[in-house]
């Protein structure tokens, strides 16, 4: 079994609804287990600033699925959310990253793994610290060391009701 992580974002048509869709799809799909997923956070966009503010999360699971098949999976889900890209790091109902898969390197045309911007994005970081504090990153630090190099000021907690 393969474990992933993945960043969920959305900033169109209701963004904790659409989260929360893909969040019931991806724990009750038959080829995921033990899927876990930290609270909701509120970010400002990355890139272009017309746009609304984007609601994100990180889920982890396990898979027997190879790294592309996920990421087909991920991106049929997407669709099934009306995806549309329009422009690069613009808006979308939905996103779905991988961001880790198991602690491979992976360099595909489609698929590059870890994530390249990951380091860089407190909106992946710190709900990443919900799951997994200790966890190693390609960089050398936990989670936990290495959040301390982030700026999260502007990350807000979203409270469902």
């Amino acid at each position: 079994m393969n474990q992933v992580y993945i960043g969920l974002g959305s900033n169109l048509e209701n963004p904790v609804a659409q989260l929360r869709s893909a969040i019931d799809f991806l724990s009750s799909h038959a080829e995921i287990k033990h899927f876990r997923v930290s609270e909701l956070y509120g970010s400002k966009p990355v890139g272009p600033q017309d746009q609304p503010d984007y609601v994100n999360a990180v889920a982890t699971f396990h898979t027997p699925l190879d790294g592309i098949a996920t990421l087909d999976l991920l991106q049929s889900i997407e669709q099934s959310h009306r995806r549309v890209r329009e422009r690069h790091w613009g808006p979308r109902t939905l996103d779905l990253d991988i961001l880790l898969f198991n602690q491979e390197t992976i360099t595909l045309p489609r698929l590059t793994v870890p994530h390249p911007y990951m380091l860089e994005r407190g909106f992946v970081i710190r709900p990443l610290l919900d799951l997994a504090p200790e966890l190693l990153l390609h960089n050398d630090k936990t989670v936990r060391e290495h959040i301390s190099h982030l700026d999260i000021s502007d990350l807000i907690s979203i409270k469902e009701e």
